[in-house]
């Protein structure tokens, strides 16, 4: 395992970023793998999919962020974030691109050499879901 980590700036789609960051990193480093070890920070947008809902929920406002898992493949990334508002109330769902940070978000990654990750298609969900094997 090589552990990775990003300090995102004002602006940044964490998204978007987090999959610029992948595609750089396999390259450098000859990796098929990785996953979110940690994350902390500040969104002032946020787009959630909330569990079997077609389309991303907007949240605008500022938002902290409370956890970030998933994991990152060639075929994409499949990431779960959870935020809270100012009052304190949490949502969660599916991170979908359109997450702007706001001040500042910190997300350590951890590499994996010698695994591979991919996103198939499972007939039994009609997802792509991960498929991983020792390379």
């Amino acid at each position: 395992m090589h552990i990775e980590v990003l300090r995102l700036s004002p602006g940044d789609d964490l998204r978007a970023a987090l999959d610029a960051a992948f595609a750089q990193w396999r390259v450098a480093h000859g990796i098929d793998a990785a996953c979110i070890v940690s994350a902390v920070g500040s969104l002032s947008h946020a787009v959630l999919r909330y569990a079997a809902e077609p389309a991303g929920a907007e949240l605008h406002e500022a938002l902290e962020i409370i956890s970030l898992s998933g994991t990152l493949s060639p075929d994409g990334a499949h990431l779960h974030c959870s935020v809270a508002g100012a009052r304190g109330d949490v949502k969660g769902g599916h991170l979908m691109p359109g997450c702007i940070v706001r001040t500042t978000a910190e997300v350590v990654v951890a590499l994996l050499p010698g695994w591979e990750f991919r996103r198939e298609l499972d007939a039994a969900t009609g997802y792509n879901e991960l498929s991983s094997k020792r390379q």
